[in-house]
């Protein structure tokens, strides 16, 4: 039965399926249409102040600031700063469609680079992974290189725009131009958009230093591999399996961690936006989600130990025959609880927040039921009280690491059906899959329902990003068609800030994407920098000398090596699909815009054919606009439908194997399971 659960669990977690699997997860996140639905907007108002700068000049030159503008060219004449933000605009938005397009072509090539990696972890000597493998991983790690470049030029692009409107706007306020509600207004707007710059730099500095602890951490997991399979007690390859799985589980968790963080920056500006408003007492309190990661990613180790306990009570028993060694007259748990010691110790150099907190409770709680059963002898008879309490510890241990198991999924964004590394699958079955099959069916049961729960929570939280994104293109449709019924003798001062504080919002969203890429290519270059110089080097100098079971410490550094390498690849493979969706957007609804908005700023104002330029830019505006809501609809609809798919797969391929489990087994892990995901959902929207 083990066996069968294996294989339809491989067969569920191909390279293939967890790479459509993570852009599904990831979905609500990186949506990269819901933000490109300001471009339009942004291209309309662009074609709008080419339009105003016709009206009345004056300089804002009468207060500059010390040391002259940064930005602005000609602060004697309002219009031509105007045709400025314009000009820097157009040279935005032709760098991102060119751009884009070769970072589409660039993550194309990365699937191939990694089945050749995959090929030569298989079947290749320990000399030819040494001198081939770095060669592959360094081709993903160039291109990675390359495309942050490439993404990094046209943030700055759009950077540029924002600081010229933001220069404008802070000159005008200088200038004593108006006065009273709106200046106060535009002053916020600015102060805000200062705020969201800092919230910028911080998540970029934290996602750095978060991949650089991950280096640390996948040093450290060798170490701890090798020490564990050293001291593991006999008769215990099964436990020392599930432990190397949890292991193995760290990379992916903090990689999953950091692009959901990276992926979805406006939580995080939004929070340093209201504690600046609120100037709340507690907002230096705030919880470091980079921090409840590496809690998170000691989940599948708690969650390990807890099942080892667990695996042995049957009803109201212990199997005190099985936990006791004979030979060394002690319990065997000792193993289990050095393993709960050691990750409490690894917690406590953490800060100390509220994750930390509870993810040190569960060790010390696993450590206080180790230090009981080791009371045991077999020359004594235990209290059924006793026992009765330590059996209930033990099964609320195990209930406890299933729901924060299933918090780590849901904050990480990790699938809950993870593929087997190939060294690791190939032991399994050199060995004849030996593992329990009451826990394998167990486990299985546990999977299924995560998945289904998380499949389900991805789709709300798609569905109303899909809501809201509708309700803000609603609200700037509003206001552009209010600016675009003004005549030309009717554009007054006010209604010219108005428009460009609108500019520097649209702008913001869209520049906010492009920093996100920038993230998305910095994580990858991390993730293969790591694999070369220190998993690599890892792998170089290990021995064969951990025999403690079919798999040895060179086989699970080269499971890490595959591992890395396959995060790396499932990340390029999300931003090839984002690079896909964009240059398709873009070739549709965008460069004809912008080719119009060019020719829009090249003509002779007084001529008829101005406005007649000037209203179909409105309307063809108005029309990729429409396109674009459509497009979102479309998607959202495959969406349902792919995620309809990998929940019925699921159910016929791997619910149908298991046989079948008490009622009150399988209600008790839905309990757990979507307790624990609608807790994530609402602390996500509150």
């Amino acid at each position: 039965m083990d066996i069968q659960i294996a294989k339809t669990t491989q067969s569920l977690t191909t390279a293939a399926e967890m790479r459509e699997t993570t852009k599904m997860l990831m979905k609500p996140s990186a949506n990269w249409e819901d933000y490109l639905t300001p471009a339009p907007l942004s291209i309309a108002i662009m074609g709008e102040l080419v339009f105003i700068s016709h009206c009345d000049d004056f300089s804002i030159n009468k207060n500059p600031p010390e040391g002259g503008f940064k930005f602005i060219k000609y602060p004697e004449s309002f219009r031509a700063c105007l045709m400025q933000v314009c000009n820097s605009g157009w040279h935005a938005f032709n760098e991102a469609h060119k751009n884009m397009d070769q970072i589409r072509i660039h993550t194309s090539t990365v699937p191939d680079y990694m089945k050749a990696a995959v090929n030569i972890l298989f079947n290749g000597t320990d000399k030819v992974i040494e001198n081939l493998l770095p060669n592959q991983l360094d081709n993903i790690r160039t291109i990675a290189d390359e495309c942050v470049t490439l993404a990094d030029s046209v943030e700055k692009r759009y950077a540029d725009v924002i600081n010229l409107i933001q220069e404008l706007l802070e000159a005008c306020i200088n200038a004593e131009h108006f006065y009273g509600e709106e200046l106060e207004k535009v002053k916020m707007k600015l102060e805000e958009n200062k705020l969201r710059e800092q919230s910028a730099r911080q998540l970029n500095d934290r996602s750095k230093k978060a991949m650089e602890d991950m280096s640390k951490q996948v040093e450290e997991a060798q170490n701890t591999y090798k020490k564990a399979m050293d001291s593991l007690p006999s008769g215990w390859e099964m436990i020392g399996m599930d432990f190397v799985d949890g292991l193995l589980s760290l990379p992916t968790t903090i990689i999953n961690g950091v692009i959901s963080i990276a992926a979805s920056p406006f939580k995080l500006v939004s929070d340093a936006v209201t504690s600046q408003k609120n100037k709340s007492e507690n907002a230096g309190e705030k919880l470091d989600e980079f921090t409840q990661m590496k809690a998170y990613s000691k989940s599948g180790e708690i969650l390990m130990l807890a099942a080892s306990l667990k695996q042995h009570v049957s009803g109201s028993k212990i199997d005190w025959e099985k936990l006791y060694d004979q030979k060394n007259n002690k319990m065997k748990t000792a193993w289990t609880e050095a393993q709960f010691k050691r990750i409490s110790e690894e917690l406590q150099k953490m800060p100390n927040d509220n994750m930390c907190k509870r993810a040190l409770s569960f060790c010390e709680r696993g450590i206080t039921i180790c230090e009981e059963l080791a009371t045991y002898t077999p020359d004594q008879t235990w209290d059924e009280k006793k026992t009765k309490n330590l059996i209930k510890d033990i099964q609320e241990l195990n209930d406890d690491s299933l729901a924060f198991d299933t918090k780590s999924k849901a904050a990480s964004h990790t699938p809950a059906l993870t593929p087997k590394p190939p060294m690791m699958t190939k032991a399994d079955n050199s060995s004849g899959g030996k593992s329990a099959g009451q826990r394998a069916s167990q486990n299985a049961r546990f999977r299924i329902e995560q998945s289904q729960a998380q499949l389900s929570q991805v789709r709300q939280s798609y569905e109303k990003s899909v809501e809201n994104m509708e309700k803000n293109q609603k609200e700037l449709t509003d206001i552009l068609v209010e600016m675009q019924n003004c005549q030309l003798k009717e554009v007054d001062f006010k209604t010219k800030i108005k428009m460009l504080v609108k500019g520097l919002d649209a702008m913001g969203r869209v520049k906010e994407q492009w920093e996100k890429m920038v993230r998305f290519f910095q994580m990858v270059s991390n993730i293969i920098k790591t694999s070369l110089n220190k998993t690599l080097h890892n792998f170089v100098k290990t021995s064969d000398d951990t025999k403690k079971l079919s798999y040895n410490e060179k086989l699970f550094v080269k499971d890490l090596l595959y591992k890395q390498a396959f995060e790396a690849s499932n990340v390029a493979s999300l931003v090839h699909m984002i690079s896909e969706t964009y240059t398709e957007v873009s070739n549709k609804y965008l460069m004809d815009r912008v080719s119009s908005l060019g020719k829009l700023m090249a003509m002779d104002k007084e001529r008829p054919e101005f406005l007649q330029e000037r209203l179909n830019l409105q309307e063809s505006c108005e029309e990729a606009q429409r396109g674009i809501l459509q497009l979102v609809l479309e998607n959202k609809k495959e969406f349902e439908r792919k995620t309809d798919a990998r929940m019925k797969k699921i159910e016929g391929e791997l619910k149908a194997i298991l046989p079948a489990a008490p009622p009150e087994e399988t209600e008790r892990i839905k309990e757990i399971v979507h307790a624990s995901f609608s807790k994530e959902e609402e602390e996500n929207f509150i």
